[in-house]
């Protein structure tokens, strides 16, 4: 694994700590997509760093979820703009 594929989960798991932070600090309930999109990120990262044996249909399922959740998020961003 490169460095820029630490800098990308550090990353990550920094925009986890935010979208907690935007969700239970700001009370915005869209960080809790937010912050479970980037969970996933993180995990999903970590499945291939770790050369994890999870099952690919699993994994394409929590991306389809991180999807939607990121796609809620910004869909309540957006009507509360």
């Amino acid at each position: 694994m490169s460095m820029v594929n630490y800098i990308s989960i550090v990353l990550e798991v920094i925009t986890v700590v935010l979208g907690i932070m935007i969700a239970t600090v700001k009370k915005k309930g869209f960080g809790w997509g937010i912050a479970l999109t980037f969970a996933i990120y993180v995990f999903y990262d970590l499945v291939r760093f770790f050369k994890l044996q999870i099952s690919g249909s699993f994994l394409s399922a929590i991306f389809l979820i991180g999807t939607v959740s990121i796609l809620w998020g910004v869909w309540r961003i957006y009507k509360t703009s």
